[in-house]
């Protein structure tokens, strides 16, 4: 007996603490990020897709079309970065499926460590992606190139490094 009662007032405690108030509870913020918050000289769009590194863009596309019946783009190859893409269309965003293109791919490293594939990346729109990159390194975030390159929609895009980024890669592309 006297051991039930110590077990519920230990989860009365539990309990209690888990109903904590929202004011007493620090909420993650940019303010008390070490990096300062973006200014008026550029801002952050829409999400204009999420990145999944696939082993087999067939299959892959095979079900997001038949399984799924999203609208499902062709092949893609984009030699520059060493991808070829499949384009998803979910209405409200995309959805791309990466698979290496070439030697030099990044998504061939991807697969080796994740052998079922998975999130490669998000890519965020801004308004003037020049002035984002020059921002952003102002504010000690940094960049996988020096420079925008083009990308898969034939837009300027770039990615920031994911230990800057909360452990997820970034690509920001010119809206």
């Amino acid at each position: 007996m006297a051991r039930a009662l110590r077990m519920a007032a230990g989860a009365a405690e539990l309990f209690s603490r888990l109903h904590t108030p929202l004011s007493t509870v620090r909420a993650f913020s940019v303010s008390q990020s070490r990096h300062p918050t973006a200014g008026p000289v550029w801002n952050l769009g829409r999400l204009n897709h999420v990145a999944i590194a696939v082993p087999d863009l067939e299959k892959a596309s095979a079900f997001y079309k038949d399984i799924l019946g999203a609208q499902v783009s062709e092949v893609v190859p984009v030699p520059e970065h060493g991808v070829s893409v499949v384009f998803v269309n979910l209405g409200n965003t995309k959805m791309e499926l990466l698979h290496p293109l070439g030697s030099n791919s990044p998504i061939e490293g991807f697969l080796k460590k994740n052998k079922a594939g998975g999130m490669h990346h998000i890519c965020i729109e801004v308004d003037d992606i020049n002035e984002a990159v020059m921002d952003l390194k102002k504010k000690e975030i940094r960049t996988l190139s020096e420079e925008a390159k083009t990308g898969a929609h034939g837009k300027p895009v770039i990615f920031l490094h994911p230990k800057d980024c909360g452990g997820v890669l970034v690509e920001l592309e010119q809206a």
